[in-house]
């Protein structure tokens, strides 16, 4: 990919102090086995088939020092009661709670992070968590949906489909001012425009606060989208990119565009919140919230291959791999085998195959000593 302007120079410059922590040769796996943040079970299952399917053996063999810290143990509160429609938020935010603190260690620690989840309401504590040791932090959210319902617009209440809300300042602005093309398409007053514009206080979560600006994110991949998340994407102004946009634009041309609009003004770390939904079902059947005409195997693993090449990625998430849901066992493996590929690829995996490095040519061999090798 050619790219000129203010991204190319970024790649040409030393990178920054946590940056370099990106740069580091070791890779701390972490399972969050965890499933409350919707209604399918199973989802907690994933942390064991992704590792199952080679995980660890394939991170090694790219030269990677992999420390695997095994799953984490969440505890079920007995009462948890609903809020605002908003299903077992006190379990949710204790999961993530203990997910922040010790995603936080480890990028500290200068891991680069692998999280496997666990279903994506994990992403409010593994992003919090990389936001503690690297405040400046991007995020490429690669999914089918948006995830960024808040409870007064959400149409089911499950947490997996909120995470981005509690990340977002601009969610928790007291008082907004309205464009009149930000109501269009949409039969709500503007008191409840506002409403579904603002994040309310949510049990469980007064450890974290907002720590993303809208300018700091970008989707790729989404094609079911709820009209409050319509309205909050597009009146935060932030970038993402549809099925349509990829259809096209084409996948190339997304990524030159996302990387620089990340990276344009300033280098900084890249935070990869990944969901296997992202892909197109008959590519990743062993999930709960399938949706058709996602991405192809070739253009998943383009847009890992982009972030790696960046040089700036710290942490990933794989999230929502179901193996419960798979019709068979041969779908299951599909599925995880397809998550082990994307994260692998994130990694430094390329098509072209691993060669080992050569620091001196071989002078060239008479045609005899030729056949005779």
């Amino acid at each position: 990919m050619a790219l000129r302007g203010p991204f190319s120079r970024i790649l040409r410059s030393k990178l920054g102090s946590c940056s370099q922590q990106t740069r580091a040769e070791s890779v701390a796996v972490l399972g969050a086995p965890f499933c409350r943040g919707q209604k399918r079970g199973g989802v907690e299952h994933g942390p064991k088939v992704i590792r199952d399917a080679g995980l660890v053996e394939r991170l090694s063999s790219l030269d990677y020092s992999v420390h695997d810290f095994g799953d984490l143990n969440f505890p079920l509160l007995e009462k948890d009661e609903p809020y605002m429609g908003v299903k077992f938020p006190r379990t949710v935010g204790a999961a993530n709670k203990l997910l922040s603190g010790a995603v936080s260690r480890a990028v500290g620690a200068g891991h680069r992070l692998v999280m496997l989840g666990g279903d994506h309401s994990l992403a409010i504590g593994s992003v919090s968590g990389h936001a503690r040791q690297c405040p400046d932090l991007c995020l490429i959210w690669v999914d089918a949906h948006a995830d960024v319902n808040t409870p007064m617009c959400s149409p089911s209440g499950n947490l997996h489909g909120q995470p981005v809300a509690f990340m977002l300042k601009e969610l928790k602005d007291k008082v907004r001012r309205l464009e009149a093309t930000a109501l269009q398409g949409f039969s709500l007053l503007q008191d409840d425009v506002l409403s579904v514009l603002q994040m309310p206080e949510i049990p469980g979560f007064s450890w974290t606060k907002p720590f993303l600006s809208s300018r700091d994110l970008v989707y790729v991949g989404l094609r079911d989208v709820d009209p409050g998340e319509h309205l909050i994407l597009k009146n935060l102004g932030i970038q993402y990119f549809s099925m349509r946009d990829i259809d096209r634009l084409g996948i190339q041309r997304v990524m030159e565009v996302a990387l620089d609009h990340l990276l344009g003004r300033k280098q900084r770390p890249i935070h990869l919140s990944f969901d296997i939904d992202a892909f197109d079902p008959s590519l990743a059947p062993a999930t709960g919230t399938p949706v058709n005409g996602g991405l192809t195997y070739r253009e998943g693993i383009y847009i890992t291959e982009e972030i790696h090449n960046t040089g700036l990625l710290s942490a990933i998430d794989m999230v929502e791999v179901n193996p419960t849901l798979g019709a068979s066992s041969e779908a299951v493996e599909a599925t995880a085998s397809l998550a082990v590929d994307v994260i692998a690829s994130s990694l430094g995996q390329t098509r072209e195959g691993a060669h080992a490095s050569i620091s001196v040519i071989p002078a060239v061999k008479s045609d005899t000593e030729q056949l005779c090798l």
